[in-house]
C-alpha cells in the first residue's frame, strides 16, 4: 500500500509557506511519495528526471562531479526542495540526490502540476512564487559567496 501525502508537511517546507490547507489538499493529490533507504539514489546527475522533490524525513545528500570525482555540495535537510531547475526548464540534472538515513521524499512531476493551471491557477500561482522565492534565496547566498571569495583571494574587504 503506497503512502499519501501529507498536508503538513507540504505547508511546512519552503515551498508552501503561502498555500491554505484546502490547496495543499489539491496538491497532495498530485504528488507522489518516495521512501528511500541508506544509501539509495533519488536521482543521478546528467537524468532527464524533471520532477520537483520535497524532503520531508531525513536528509538528502547533493553531490555533483568535480574534477572527475564525485563530491557533495550540500546536505539538504526536512522542508527544503530540490529539482527546481529541472522542474521548470525540463533540463537534465545537474547534481545527484542519495538519501542520508531513511528518508521520504513527495515528487510532483512537471504535466502534472500543469494539469492543475484550468481549475487551481492560483496555487499554480502560489506554488510558482514559491518557485521564484527558493531560486532568488539560492542566488542570493550564492552572491554573498561569491563576494566573500573575492574578498579572500584580493586580501579586502576583512582580515585575511
Amino acid at each position: 500500500m503506497s503512502q499519501k501525502p501529507k498536508c503538513e508537511a507540504i505547508v511546512d517546507s519552503s515551498l508552501g509557506q503561502e498555500l491554505e490547507r484546502n490547496e495543499c489538499q489539491v496538491l497532495t493529490t498530485i504528488m507522489k511519495v518516495r521512501e528511500l533507504k541508506d544509501g539509495d539514489v533519488l536521482v543521478k546527475e546528467g537524468e532527464d528526471d524533471n520532477h520537483l522533490f520535497i524532503l520531508t524525513a531525513g536528509k538528502l545528500e547533493v553531490s555533483s562531479v568535480i574534477g572527475g570525482q564525485e563530491t557533495t555540495v550540500y546536505t539538504m535537510k526536512i522542508g527544503e526542495c530540490a529539482g527546481t531547475r529541472a522542474f521548470v526548464d525540463l533540463a537534465p540534472r545537474r547534481a545527484t540526490l542519495r538519501a542520508v538515513g531513511d528518508t521520504t521524499v513527495y515528487t510532483m512531476a512537471p504535466k502534472d502540476f500543469e494539469s492543475l493551471l484550468g481549475e487551481h491557477p492560483g496555487i499554480v500561482y502560489k506554488v510558482m512564487r514559491g518557485l521564484f522565492r527558493l531560486t532568488h534565496r539560492n542566488l542570493m547566498r550564492m552572491n554573498v559567496e561569491t563576494q566573500q571569495l573575492s574578498n579572500y583571494i584580493n586580501k579586502s574587504g576583512g582580515r585575511y
